[in-house]
């Protein structure tokens, strides 16, 4: 064989193991603690997780908004519940500035939980309450969305926003030290 493909095959498999080896993970939870490089979660199991923040990790912020700042043509991502006769209710909505991965799936691996990343095609209140009907290329969901349901838009994010209380979903790696750095995360504003 011809040593330079010896050469290829052995780089394109050593990238390939790399790759592997570098699976990212999704952590949620909540912030107890952050000291300018070490994120200190509570996970949603009830584990407390240490995540390094790089140079290169991007914070976004969810930055709350009204349902009435929503309009037909918007891009959102919304996390529903699904109920027993198959409707969904919103738990959370978010306003992307452009789309990201549009359709309708399980989330999280659950089968009560979806995932909707879709346009507004549509938006009605009722005495049912508000809805709104989200559309991506084939096909299109209604859901309902409580006045508990949090509602708000991805703004870039700052270190300052990482504070205790706080609500964070990122995406982790875990180098050769086992350390787990974040790639990206998504935190949210701490409760009142």
């Amino acid at each position: 064989m011809n040593p330079l493909r010896i050469a290829v095959f052995f780089s394109a498999l050593a990238l390939t193991c790399g790759a592997e080896a570098q699976v990212p993970e999704r952590v949620r939870g909540t912030i107890i603690a952050f000291d300018g490089n070490v994120l200190s979660v509570k996970s949603s199991e009830g584990k407390n997780v240490s995540i390094q923040l790089a140079e290169k990790t991007v914070i976004v912020f969810t930055q709350p908004i009204a349902l009435a700042d929503i309009k037909p043509g918007d891009f959102l991502g919304v996390t529903s519940m699904k109920r027993a006769d198959g409707a969904l209710t919103a738990l959370e909505v978010r306003r992307f500035p452009k789309p990201i991965n549009p359709g309708h799936r399980p989330f999280d691996g659950r089968d009560d939980q979806t995932m909707t990343n879709a346009t507004v095609s549509a938006m009605v209140q009722s005495a049912k309450g508000r809805e709104l009907t989200l559309s991506y290329e084939g096909g299109s969901q209604k859901i309902a969305v409580p006045e508990s349901a949090s509602i708000s838009m991805l703004v870039p994010g700052e270190r300052s926003h990482l504070v205790p209380g706080a609500s964070v979903n990122l995406t982790a790696v875990s180098g050769p030290d086992g350390k787990m750095t974040a790639g990206r995360l998504q935190v949210g504003k701490p409760p009142r």
